[in-house]
């Protein structure tokens, strides 16, 4: 694989491509502030969302869905086994799973549930700068809740380091979205500062890495890397009809909605850091 923004655009459109005719069911354990832009996110994108947490439900349902995203965001102590459990039934099952660790630095609490995830193999983790330093160094400090006090690009050792030692592909979201393998880093640069602006905008950006990943298991530093850079192409083309956050929100859907292979093709900047 070369690794020029046109080759990643013909990879980002297959995958888009494949999402759209395969539908991926994808098992959502997220937050009470995500769930209603995340299962949007993946209708638009083509995909199957269901917002399922019971414990009781998960034995018959996890084993049966396409993919599995984790989110920790309004993490309680009832979740957790649910999380937990779900993991481990995606990969006795040879489903792919990510893990969003959200403010895993907040607290102490926080983090050790977050390393446990960790420890369940993912097999992507999708975080800010903040979050991704923070679970790499298994240490609590300063964070602004949910956002990053970090920029992506402070955060490369951080991520290089985590993915080596979870074997997973490591995404860190910020002005660059920051994807790596351990050994290959790409950054890829679409998206506008306004969708800073809307709540679960990374949550929903980790929900479009799952249904990817779903239908590519094989490739998911490639299906990781596409779905940040396409998400934030529906964010540069809600943007030129948005006039503030809530209409962005709305286009931004849309536009995931529309988005067209000359679009992706066009606009798609992926490349080797």
């Amino acid at each position: 694989m070369g690794d020029s923004s046109a080759d990643w655009a013909g990879i980002s459109w297959t995958f888009l491509a494949e999402v759209r005719r395969r539908s991926p069911l994808v098992q959502c354990i997220t937050n009470f502030v995500s769930m209603d832009l995340m299962a949007n996110t993946l209708l638009a994108a083509g995909a199957s969302p269901a917002m399922l947490h019971s414990l009781q439900e998960l034995p018959d349902f996890t084993p049966n869905a396409d993919a599995l995203c984790v989110n920790v965001g309004t993490l309680t102590a009832d979740w957790l086994p649910a999380m937990k459990l779900a993991a481990e039934l995606a990969v006795r099952s040879g489903r792919p799973w990510v893990l969003d660790p959200v403010a895993a630095g907040a607290s102490g609490f926080r983090l050790n549930a977050c390393r446990a995830l960790v420890g369940l193999k993912p097999t992507v983790i999708r975080g800010n700068g903040s979050e991704i330093i923070a679970l790499a160094n298994a240490s609590v400090g300063s964070t602004k809740g949910v956002d990053s006090s970090h920029d992506s690009k402070d955060a490369v050792e951080a991520a290089k380091s985590l993915a080596q030692a979870s074997e997973a592909i490591v995404a860190v979201s910020g002005a660059v979205d920051i994807i790596t393998d351990g050994k290959r880093v790409v950054g890829a640069s679409n998206g506008v500062p306004m969708m800073q602006n809307i709540t679960a905008t990374g949550c929903s950006v980790t929900a479009l890495i799952s249904a990817f990943v779903a239908v590519d298991p094989s490739r998911a530093f490639e299906a990781t890397a596409s779905a940040l850079s396409i998400f934030g192409i529906a964010g540069e083309i809600g943007m030129e009809m948005a006039k503030g956050p809530a209409s962005l929100r709305m286009h931004l859907i849309d536009s995931l909605y529309g988005l067209d292979q000359a679009a992706v093709l066009s606009f798609v900047k992926i490349s080797s850091i």
